[in-house]
């Protein structure tokens, strides 16, 4: 069982939260029209094998959402950070 340390309420079952997808991608900006920006943004994902960054929300506690900092080929987590903190 995978087990993520959230800040706010401690140890928690991966059960209790829900997947939010790739956090090392950068959103472009509000008014950029560059079609290709955004579809790079939107469908175009890696599949890393190994440490990897993913947005996970706790909606079964807190309702925050976390950076979850998670080994791919064992599923380890190396760090848990607030998603308000600014990206290292």
């Amino acid at each position: 069982m995978l087990r993520i340390e959230c800040p706010y309420c401690g140890p928690r079952d991966h059960d209790e939260f829900r997947y939010g997808g790739d956090a090392s991608v950068v959103r472009p900006t509000h008014d950029d029209a560059d079609f290709e920006a955004w579809y790079r943004y939107v469908f175009v994902r890696e599949n890393p094998a190994g440490p990897h960054r993913e947005y996970w929300q706790h909606v079964m506690g807190c309702r925050q959402w976390l950076v979850v900092g998670r080994d791919t080929r064992n599923h380890e987590i190396a760090a848990v950070r607030s998603a308000r903190e600014p990206r290292a």
